[in-house]
C-alpha cells in the first residue's frame, strides 16, 4: 500500500481583464493513496492579467502594471476576488440595477487603480451593445463606462484601442446569482464588486476561443484570455493563472519541480483517467503525479487532474 503523503497545493487566478496581483491560498487534504490535492473550495485570491503583458512582475508588489489596463493597488488578490459582503463604497447593487432610470449599476477603481473595488451609476448608451456585441470603454477597462445595455459590461478590453465584448452580469440575487446562458457561470469577485456570467469550459480540451484559454476561476473552470506571450510554459515563473500557455494552470511553487516562482510556477492539467497516468505530467521524472482535481469538478470534467509533487 503506497505511504499516506500530504499534497499541498493552490491554484491562482486573476480572470478576464486582470488588472492586479494575487497571492496565493493552500490546502492540503490526504487520502489512503496520497494522491489528493489540497482543496481550492476555500480560494480567496483570484486574478488574470490583460493581454499583452507579460512582464510577470513579482508577487507583493502594489500597483505593478501602469498600463490603462494593468497594475494591482495592493499586495494579496487585487483583481479578481471572492466576495465577503457589502462595501461602503458601493453606490448601487448590480444586482438590482437600483441607479435612476437612464443609468446602470457598473464596477469601477474608484481609487485611481487598476483593480475594481467599488460601484458606481453610469450613463446607458444610445443603441447598447448587447452580450457578444464589440464594445468600447472611456477611459480604461476599470473606468465603469461603457457602450453596452444594463446587466452587461465591456470585458477583456484592449488597453491599446479600450475595445472588448459585452459580457452578461449575473441576474437574480448574490445568493442565487442567475445566467440565462447554459454554456456561462456566475462569478461573484472583488468583494462583490464584480458579477459576471463568464463561459465555463474544459480544461482537458482547451475548448475556449481564440486568443482566450480554460483556467480555474474560483470553483469553475473559465475562459479567460492567454496573456502568456513568450512566457507560459511549464515551469514559468507566474503570478496569474492567464500567462500560463493553455493546458496549463499556476500552481503553488512548492507542487512544481524546480519553481523559482516566489509566487508559483506554470503546471500541467492532467486526465486522471488516461492510462499514460503520471508519465502526462512533464515533472515526473522529478516526482510529480496526476491526481484528481479537488474539490471535484462539474458533470463532464471528471477526469481532470492536476500534476503535483508529493510534500
Amino acid at each position: 500500500m503506497m505511504k499516506k503523503t500530504t499534497i499541498v497545493w493552490s491554484t491562482l487566478i486573476c480572470a478576464g481583464l486582470a488588472l492586479g496581483a494575487c497571492g496565493t491560498v493552500d490546502g492540503d487534504s490526504t487520502d489512503e493513496s496520497g494522491t489528493t490535492p489540497g482543496s481550492t473550495s476555500n480560494a480567496s485570491d483570484t486574478g488574470i492579467t490583460p493581454p499583452g503583458d507579460t512582464d510577470n512582475p513579482p508577487p507583493g508588489d502594489s500597483g505593478q502594471m501602469t498600463d490603462d489596463d494593468g497594475g494591482s493597488t495592493e499586495a494579496g488578490c487585487n483583481f479578481l476576488c471572492p466576495t465577503d459582503g457589502g462595501d461602503p463604497e458601493f453606490e448601487c447593487d448590480m444586482f438590482a440595477q437600483d441607479c435612476m432610470p437612464g443609468d446602470k449599476c457598473m464596477p469601477w477603481a474608484n481609487d485611481g487603480g487598476n483593480a475594481w473595488n467599488a460601484t458606481r451609476c453610469s450613463p446607458i448608451a444610445d443603441n447598447p451593445g448587447q452580450p457578444g456585441d464589440q464594445c468600447s470603454v472611456e477611459g480604461s477597462g476599470v473606468s465603469g463606462i461603457d457602450d453596452c445595455d444594463i446587466l452587461s459590461m465591456c470585458w477583456d478590453v484592449d488597453p491599446k484601442t479600450n475595445l472588448g465584448t459585452c459580457v452578461a452580469m449575473c441576474a437574480g440575487d448574490a445568493d442565487t446569482p442567475i445566467c440565462e446562458d447554459p454554456d456561462t457561470a456566475c462569478n461573484i469577485l472583488n468583494e462583490g464588486a464584480l458579477v459576471l456570467c463568464l463561459p465555463t469550459c474544459d480544461p482537458l480540451l482547451q475548448d475556449c476561443d481564440d486568443g482566450q484559454a480554460c483556467y480555474p476561476v474560483l470553483q469553475n473552470f473559465t475562459c479567460a484570455p492567454d496573456a502568456s506571450g513568450p512566457l507560459g510554459l511549464f515551469g514559468d515563473p507566474c503570478e496569474f493563472v492567464n500567462v500560463c500557455d493553455p493546458g496549463l494552470f499556476c500552481a503553488d511553487a512548492a507542487v512544481v519541480p524546480n519553481c523559482t516562482g516566489s509566487v508559483g510556477c506554470c503546471n500541467d492539467f492532467c486526465d486522471i483517467d488516461d492510462p499514460g497516468g503520471d508519465s502526462q505530467c512533464t515533472g515526473a521524472a522529478a516526482g510529480q503525479m496526476c491526481v484528481p482535481w479537488d474539490p471535484p469538478p462539474g458533470p463532464g470534467l471528471e477526469s481532470v487532474g492536476a500534476c503535483l509533487l508529493p510534500t
